[in-house]
């Protein structure tokens, strides 16, 4: 997914009762939700391996409603709020190299780019589902007429087939350090 078709996911609206798919039409950018996506092939589902779908379970606990990830007043989170406060910090801790920059910074987008390439090259996965699941334009005339978006029990057993290219922690994974919402002191110095 790209982070704000991410971040627009409603809890009882974009994903299904058994946590198995996950339907994208929104966005969010800059904390504003938009009711529309990148273009029309962006407006998709996305079957999720079952060791994801219990992850998400899980995350979402007994909530019924809201934003998938959200502040705690219940609006959207800033996509920049993730890459400083967890990307960053727990690519850092893993000893990631950034070998284009040479720290250990990546943007959101390396999941999609990592993805992607997990697929392409380490997976038996088939190429017309690769492009429905990541939102992409069919190449060939064939691919208009692929049935893949209307059978979903074809892609479940595809999505674990494909699986997710690492293996998810035991525990501590929403053991998160909850930090305010609030400027940097550096950033207020800056304004001052």
């Amino acid at each position: 997914m790209r982070i704000g078709e991410a971040l627009g996911l409603e809890i009882g609206k974009h994903i299904s009762a058994d946590f198995r798919t996950l339907t994208i039409a929104q966005k969010v950018r800059h904390c504003i939700v938009g009711d529309r996506v990148k273009n029309e092939n962006a407006e998709r589902q996305i079957d999720l391996h079952p060791s994801v779908s219990e992850l998400l379970r899980k995350f979402v606990g007994k909530r019924a409603s809201g934003f998938l990830f959200q502040s705690r007043n219940g609006k959207p989170i800033e996509s920049s709020n993730i890459v400083r406060r967890h990307l960053h910090p727990a690519l850092k801790a893993l000893g990631y190299v950034n070998q284009h920059t040479g720290d250990y910074k990546a943007g959101n987008h390396a999941f999609r780019r990592f993805r992607n390439t997990f697929m392409r090259n380490c997976t038996s996965c088939l190429d017309g589902l690769q492009k429905f699941w990541l939102g992409h334009a069919g190449d060939t005339m064939t691919d208009l007429y692929d049935k893949v978006k209307e059978d979903q029990q074809f892609r479940l057993e595809w999505a674990e087939k494909c699986g997710i290219g690492f293996e998810l922690p035991e525990f501590g994974l929403f053991d998160v350090p909850k930090r305010p919402n609030v400027p940097r002191k550096t950033d207020m110095k800056k304004a001052a």
